[in-house]
């Protein structure tokens, strides 16, 4: 990989001159300060993304009296994180890890209070927009968790990757369960309650750039690239990765999985909110059932990641399927005021979305030779997301002409079409083989 433009990289202050070989002594203490900074700018947008996932479907479905368009508010956000997927991950290249995060999170932060700004004046389309830039901050919390590998050593790899990602549990639960006493604070500037959620993920966000801005130094990418030197021809454009991708099948099926186990769980997910609504249940309790299913999505995935390893990835992607039927099954027979088996329906719903989410991932990690990771990882996440937006407007359409209880069955189709290509021959050959 050949060495971003020195502008750039002096641009950067301190990243001038981060270790040099030889001085590789340095590592482990740079590695711990890149995990210790990472891991609280995961928990602060965690914060502002699971405090505001709930509250823009609560807040378009109040204004607009429709659960279809309360569905697109996660939509929304999900097409932000799938368009800022790509940009985010080039600027990395040429910018640094730092400098794209911090752009991700600034652009996200500007989203929460655009939306803030709508809801005051009661404008949704000012509010989709909003909640389209708070999908920013997916992409780049998504981005920081492989910033956390590029320090590693090679046998530290994937507890680097596991130890920040489960940072991000702490604010995820946090987050949910903050938009009572933020809606308080809002009714007392005069705005709409929900708006409260998202005055607090504009905050979150700022100390999280705050965070990385001031301790995210020297640059972990690119002081990985000074430390391993140049390679011929360049890093591998997307193009280039697109191309790989299509030469494994392994790989291919990887994404496959990821997409499926990401749409069930945003259908589901996203309409639960507005589902319990219906009996008046407090923001406090929808607050609390938002975070059990948040804590299934984060908090068990350094377990997920060992029986991965351990058990391989395909037999995790039947467990994640088994899991992800069970959690749809849950929540299609409880009714709407049951706030503790909503609860364990959608923590069950988050674990088995961890499941194939790591275990997808690890078939297309080893499927995809190391110099093309990082754009194939890149145009996972846009799928992930692009299908995962589709999903949401699916979920606004069959609540509103069918029932909650019909979109949980509904979604085990795309479970189905999942267990019916690994149920081919070709598929298990592929799947069990390694690539070459």
């Amino acid at each position: 990989m050949t060495l971003p433009d020195n502008t750039a990289v002096n641009a950067s202050g301190d990243d001038a001159c981060p270790l040099q070989h030889g001085d590789e002594g340095d590592a482990p203490r740079v590695q711990t300060r890149t995990l210790r900074t990472l891991s609280i700018s995961q928990i602060l947008s965690g914060v502002a993304v699971a405090g505001s996932l709930p509250a823009g479907s609560l807040l378009v479905a109040s204004i607009s009296g429709s659960e279809a368009l309360a569905g697109l508010a996660q939509t929304s956000s999900l097409l932000g994180s799938a368009v800022m997927a790509l940009p985010l991950a080039a600027l990395a290249l040429k910018r640094g890890r730092r400098v794209s995060l911090v752009t991700g999170y600034s652009l996200a932060g500007v989203g929460a209070l655009v939306v803030v700004l709508g809801s005051a004046s009661r404008t949704l389309p000012l509010i989709f927009v909003g909640i389209f830039l708070v999908g920013f901050a997916t992409a780049a919390a998504n981005q920081a968790r492989f910033a956390a590998t590029d320090l590693a050593p090679e046998h530290r790899v994937g507890r680097a990757f596991a130890w920040v990602a489960w940072a991000a549990t702490i604010g995820a639960i946090l987050g949910p369960n903050l938009i009572d006493p933020a809606g308080s604070v809002a009714l007392g500037w005069g705005l709409p309650q929900l708006s409260g959620a998202y005055v607090m993920c504009a905050a979150a966000l700022l100390m999280g750039c705050l965070v990385l801005t001031t301790f995210l130094r020297p640059d972990p990418y690119l002081t990985s690239v000074r430390r391993g030197g140049s390679v011929r021809g360049g890093p591998p454009s997307i193009a280039d990765g697109y191309r790989e991708l299509r030469r494994q099948p392994r790989a291919m099926l990887g994404i496959g999985v990821i997409v499926a186990g990401h749409v069930v769980m945003v259908m589901v997910m996203v309409m639960t909110p507005v589902y319990m609504k219906h009996v008046d249940v407090s923001l406090s309790v929808i607050g609390l059932v938002i975070s059990a299913h948040v804590a299934g999505m984060y908090a068990l995935s350094p377990m997920v990641g060992w029986a991965v390893d351990r058990l391989g990835p395909f037999a995790m992607v039947g467990v994640g399927i088994a899991v992800l039927i069970t959690a749809c099954i849950t929540c299609s027979v409880t009714p709407a005021n049951h706030d503790l088996t909503l609860g364990a329906g959608l923590f069950l719903l988050g674990v088995g979305w961890s499941c194939t989410l790591i275990a997808g991932s690890a078939m297309l990690t080893e499927a995809i030779d190391p110099r093309h990771r990082p754009a194939v990882q890149g145009l996972s996440d846009l799928s992930m997301n692009a299908a995962g937006a589709v999903g949401g407007i699916m979920a606004g359409l069959i609540v509103a002409a069918l029932s909650y209880s019909a979109l949980a069955l509904l979604a085990l189709v795309p479970l189905a079409l999942l267990c019916a290509a690994l149920a081919t021959p070709a598929c298990r050959r592929r799947s069990n083989a390694r690539s070459i």
